[in-house]
């Protein structure tokens, strides 16, 4: 009976933030503006590393990789929410619904990984610096990637079909701003504690696992930090290390208020925010710590606009 019920259901109504049409309107101007900056300051992110051979170390590698998946993230949200702002009926099909909650979850979950590998890489470069080339080769940087990637997706995919796999029989409205996992698993008319369980799981594994390994990588780090001598090698190996630990606290801190626990999961309002913090800001901040807080990007900038005002001033002669 799960499943002829589960037939009626073509599409869900997404409620979103707000019903009143000029707050609506505002939010759109709003977080248009902000996804605008989101994407041109991560692909300005990438294409900086690419255009200057002194970012191309391992570091910079894996932040290539996270500007990927920070601006795949947002456009897996933001533009469907933008249209949603705009539309009188906020549908969003099944299979789309079920696209969205797969593309997003398993960014999310790539990016989690992806900064714990991050972790490793400052560790090698603050507490073995002498091997860091011999250790963080390219080979083994392609291989931490592709495990990022790869289990984040495979966890993804996993979430996906056991959530859409749930008789929701005619619960349609989603109280949320785009088809997040325990917004939709709220929907099914059956006992979800399978589902409750499989969450748990894989926060472990993909949220818990990836922090406490950041966590011990910093361990050492702020171990090896304090006992340089020099008060300027302190300072240089902690400025190493902070851009990184910003984007850290900012990921990891939300997500496990949000996942680890799903009995006593945070009200519907805060999920909103918290998606919204995840979709549009964390996104947008992450090229901006990595640039304001670095020499070297502040440095290839420089470089890259001087480059630019020279060609300019050759066109204008």
């Amino acid at each position: 009976m799960g499943r002829d019920n589960q037939t009626w259901v073509h599409e869900f109504i997404l409620l979103g933030l707000s019903r009143d049409w000029g707050t609506q309107v505002s939010l759109f101007v709003l977080f248009l503006l902000m996804y605008l900056v989101t994407v041109l300051g991560n692909f300005l992110i990438i294409l900086l590393i690419r255009l200057d051979s002194r970012l191309h170390t391992p570091m910079y590698f894996f932040l290539t990789n996270l500007s990927l998946v920070d601006v795949s993230y947002a456009t897996s949200i933001v533009p469907q929410l933008l249209a949603h702002f705009l539309a009188a009926h906020k549908a969003i099909p099944f299979l789309s619904c079920a696209a969205q909650l797969f593309f997003s979850l398993g960014l999310g979950g790539i990016e989690f990984v992806l900064l714990a590998m991050m972790a490793y890489d400052r560790y090698v470069a603050v507490c073995n610096p002498l091997r860091y080339s011999a250790i963080m080769h390219t080979g083994l940087c392609s291989r931490m990637a592709i495990v990022s990637w790869v289990s984040g997706s495979i966890n993804s995919a996993m979430q996906t079909a056991i959530t859409f796999q749930l008789p929701m029989c005619t619960n349609v409205y989603i109280d949320h701003i785009s088809c997040e996992l325990l917004a939709v698993v709220r929907l099914a008319c059956v006992d979800t504690s399978s589902n409750e369980v499989a969450i748990m799981a894989s926060s472990i594994i993909l949220l818990m696992t990836p922090f406490c390994l950041v966590l011990l990588s910093y361990i050492q780090i702020i171990s090896t930090i304090l006992k340089i001598q020099s008060k300027e090698g302190r300072r240089k190996a902690f400025h190493t290390c902070a851009s990184h630990l910003t984007v850290v606290a900012l990921c990891y801190g939300m997500a496990i208020f949000t996942y680890i626990q799903p009995h006593s999961s945070p009200s519907v309002l805060q999920e909103k925010l918290i998606s919204l913090f995840y979709a549009i800001l964390t996104p947008m901040l992450n090229p901006m710590i990595y640039s304001l807080r670095n020499k070297e990007v502040k440095g290839a900038w420089q470089k890259l606009l001087g480059q630019f005002s020279g060609f300019t001033s050759k066109l204008k002669t």
